[in-house]
């Protein structure tokens, strides 16, 4: 039987949204703040992208912060309004997770969370990643009502991680989705589905797009010192189209 692969592309923007939807990704996890990791994007960048995703569902990424998954009531507070706002504006599903400081989950946040997402489809991100029992994480996570996780198996990147990652995979044995993600690209996408069995994956194929600013003041920077503010990253529907060909090519 041929298998069915799913292909979520990480989207900084409108535009990487209509990039990954270009280049056939089934969903894209919008997020502001890559640099840190993820945190939710704006009102209105949510609100266009729905209206451009006609084929491409929308998850929106929950996060307030970059840092850790330790989130005070005040930041939960904030969490369930996002929630209810994503919903409000068209989101297919919402991308989130909580953790303990031990580094267990955070049962209570997680399921205050979960109640506001309800008809939604929900991902527990790469908070995963940082909790202390993966194995223990797995089957609280499927107990909650979870239906995917993001992982890179624990390691810098999903490749390095594929032990781990066919482990879990083995392990959720079809009761909750496995989305590798982190460092996945047109030359290990295959190499990660072989070792693992996983068939949804997590990327962002950007590519660098230079400013069309003619002038620029060099001693003068917005972000971190020696930081490249003279280009964009933005997703490539080729690099989208590239990618998921090295998998469904080969059936």
């Amino acid at each position: 039987m041929e298998k069915t692969y799913r292909f979520e592309i990480c989207a900084n923007g409108v535009e990487s949204c209509i990039a990954a939807q270009e280049g056939g990704a089934d969903r894209v996890e919008l997020c502001a703040g890559i640099p840190e990791g993820g945190t939710t994007p704006s009102y209105g960048e949510i609100k266009t992208a729905r209206r451009v995703l006609t084929r491409t569902r929308l998850h929106v990424i929950i996060r307030p912060r970059g840092g850790d998954f330790l989130y005070t009531p005040l930041e939960l507070e904030r969490m369930t309004a996002d929630i209810d706002i994503a919903r409000e504006l068209g989101a297919d599903g919402v991308v989130f997770g909580c953790l303990r400081a031990d580094g267990t989950l955070d049962t209570e946040a997680n399921t205050l969370l979960m109640s506001h997402a309800k008809g939604m489809s929900v991902t527990f991100h790469r908070a995963f990643d940082r909790c202390a029992n993966p194995q223990e994480a797995l089957e609280e996570l499927i107990a909650q009502g979870f239906d995917r996780i993001l992982t890179s198996g624990q390691q810098p990147t999903a490749l390095q991680g594929t032990p781990l990652l066919r482990q879990l995979h083995a392990q959720a044995a079809g009761r909750i989705t496995l989305l590798a993600g982190c460092g996945v690209n047109e030359g290990n996408i295959a190499t990660i589905a072989r070792e693992t069995g996983i068939d949804e994956f997590h990327f962002s194929a950007r590519v660098a797009v230079k400013s069309a600013m003619t002038f620029s003041n060099p001693d003068v920077y917005m972000g971190a010192k020696g930081a490249d503010e003279e280009s964009v990253d933005i997703t490539s529907a080729e690099r989208v189209r590239n990618t998921i060909a090295q998998l469904t090519c080969q059936d």
